[in-house]
Parts: structure tokens; sequence; C-alpha cells
């Protein structure tokens, strides 16, 4: 499918701008003119999330290619799949396209941390990881750059009801006599012993939600979106491309109804709380619980991430760096003989060789469970 590019020239001398997080406004790369970016007077709505599920209901999502032509120089280039905001790869200018998904973004959070800082901040970051590869403490000694992603998520609100059954356990304690052995004889002794006085429990919790926040990307692994959390949702504003001049974005391709499953998962451990808090006691059996979601409402919003990856031995490792609160999160590889010679340090054991395959296959998998 073939899309034109639209970017914003510079007033002055035509270049490109492109956004920038500490100016929060569009800059000129050539002349470093300024361009601020009106706010608009638009509120941050919610949509009904079964409305939109009707709506949806005939459509199939699929990964569409797009095929560009760059307003600046014209060659023509393609985005990956679900992506609309790019840079030409042959002049750099900022390239946004329209969107294809039928929902679209109506709200976002421009990027408020920097490049440099996102680095700085990954390089302690990376320096602070014990006993990983030298390879990897030296990459961001090359050319090596974070890139600026602004990934969508949805949010929804839901006002939960949920019936539950149980068990309430209430802990006392009884005398007992016991048998112990001191020196070598027997003698009994009166000891308290702790039982629980288990009763039965059910009733009903209410639980309201509030912009619970959930990746709408499949380009990122679910781990880490989650760890990026939380965000900051009263800081959302009305979507504007300015703010996606010179950054990366994509559509989501986790659809409306598989993120209120996730947002679920999410949901059941604060009703879960609540639950256990109505039923008291010392402790909680909880049986079934049956929840309704009322009034239910979505947004698709767009969030600030500098993403970057590093490869060792055949894998891929991911990292991200939420650019709102500047939280760095990610997998990191292990290095066998670093741990291997760190134990053998610390027991004070040299050519303790036989240990060593056992723990090459615990690292093993201790890397895979990342």
């Amino acid at each position: 499918m073939k899309f034109t590019a639209m970017s914003f020239t510079c007033p002055s001398c035509g270049a490109p701008q492109k956004f920038s997080p500490t100016k929060g406004m569009l800059v000129c790369e050539f002349c470093k003119r300024e361009t601020a970016i009106d706010p608009k007077n638009q509120p941050i709505m919610e949509y009904s999330f079964h409305q939109a599920l009707s709506n949806l209901e005939a459509e199939e999502s699929k990964p569409i290619e797009k095929e560009v032509s760059c307003k600046k120089c014209g060659s023509s280039f393609t985005l990956t799949p679900y992506s609309f905001s790019s840079n030409c790869p042959y002049c750099d200018t900022p390239a946004i396209t329209d969107f294809v998904q039928e929902l679209t973004p109506k709200s976002m959070i421009p990027f408020k941390v920097t490049q440099k800082d996102a680095r700085s901040r990954f390089e302690k970051w990376v320096k602070s990881r014990w006993f990983a590869p030298t390879a990897f403490k030296k990459y961001l000694d090359g050319n090596e750059s974070l890139t600026g992603y602004y990934l969508p998520y949805w949010t929804y609100d839901s006002d939960t009801v949920s019936q539950y059954t149980g068990l309430r356990g209430d802990v006392y304690y009884v005398t007992v006599t016991k048998t112990v052995v001191e020196n070598g004889k027997q003698r009994n002794v009166r000891v308290q012993e702790a039982r629980t006085r288990w009763t039965a429990a059910s009733g009903t919790a209410y639980v309201n939600f509030d912009d619970v926040t959930v990746g709408a990307s499949k380009s990122v692994s679910r781990a880490i979106l989650s760890a990026l959390e939380p965000w900051d949702t009263t800081q959302l504003l009305p979507f504007d491309e300015k703010y996606l001049s010179g950054f990366e974005a994509e559509e989501y391709s986790i659809g409306l109804d598989n993120g209120f499953e996730f947002a679920k998962t999410k949901m059941y451990f604060k009703i879960e709380q609540k639950i256990r808090y109505q039923i008291g006691g010392d402790k909680q059996q909880i049986h079934s619980v049956n929840t309704q979601y009322n009034n239910t409402t979505y947004k698709n919003i767009l969030l600030p991430v500098w993403t970057a990856s590093f490869k060792w031995n055949n894998k891929t490792y991911n990292y991200a760096i939420n650019a709102l609160t500047g939280k760095v999160v990610g997998e990191r590889p292990y290095s066998p003989t670093k741990i291997f010679f760190a134990i053998l340090g610390a027991s004070g054991v040299v050519g303790s060789v036989f240990y060593f395959e056992e723990l090459k296959v615990w690292i093993n998998g201790l890397m895979v469970g990342m």
C-alpha cells in the first residue's frame, strides 16, 4: 500500500524539524529555529469498550507493509508492519503516514527524557549488572544509539463487582504435652500450639479501576512492557503528529479485546486483595470468584520509550527506558566464566573444575528464565 509521508519543515531554511524533548517544541536540525507546538484544547476522552468491540467484530486486523514516498528527497522505502512514523533511510527526514488500524490514538505523552539522559541512565544500569560479560559492558563504548519509539498502549476503566466464596481462618492456641530429650533423658513439657479454625465466607467485592495500562505492541516483550510501568496518565496530551517528528511510532498489534484480557489479570490482584480484606481473619482461602465488568471504557494512547538491543552468544537481549520517568528495564546476559571464578574466589577453592559443568547448567537455566 502506497503512502506519501508527512513532515514538518523549518519556516526559515526549509530543512526538517524534529521534536525536541528538551525544548518541548519542533527544532530545525540546521539553523536551530524553534517552532512551538500549539496546545490543543481538547479533553482526554474515554470511549465505550463494548461499542468499539461491536464495530470491530467484522474487521480482521492484518499487518500491512507501507510503501512510503519521502516528501523531501522523493525516495521510496518500506515501513515495517504497524509502523506509521519513522525517518527516511536516505535523507533522515521524518516520515509520518496515515493510520491503517480502525482505532487510532487520540492522546499521547511526548518524550520527556532526552536521548543523552537515557543513554547516561542506560550506561549506569549496564555497569551495575554483576556477572555480565565484558562485551556487554563495552556495548555503549561503540556507536550504538538508543532509538526513540512511541509504543501503543490501551488503558481501561471498569467498575467491577465480584461474587466470591472461601474460608476465613482464625488462629487460636491450645496447650499440649510434648516429649523432649534433654541431656539424653526424656521429659514432658507443656507448650502452646497454633491451630486454625476455618469458617465459610462469601460476599461481594466492589473495586473500581481507572487507566489500567496494557502494552499493545508485539514488537516488545510483555515482560518489558509491564516492567516499564507505572505511567502517569494525568500527563496525557491530545494526539498531535508534531510530537512524532524524528521518532519511530507504531499502531497497536494487540487488539482491544485481547488487551482487556491482560487488563483483567492485572485487575485481579487488587480484587483478590479486597476479597481477602473482606474475609478477614488471620488466613484466607478463596475458592471461587465471579467478576462482572461494568461501565468499561478504553483509550488508545502512545507512550514514549527509548529502546536498545545487544546480541551475545547468538541471542538478542532487549532493553527499554521509560522516556517519562527514566526507568531502565530489560534482559541481561550472564558470563559463566565470571560467575565460576567468583564462586572459586568466595569459597577459596582453586581448580574445582568438577563443578563447572553443573554451574553451566544452572546458568543456562537462569538465562532461559529471563
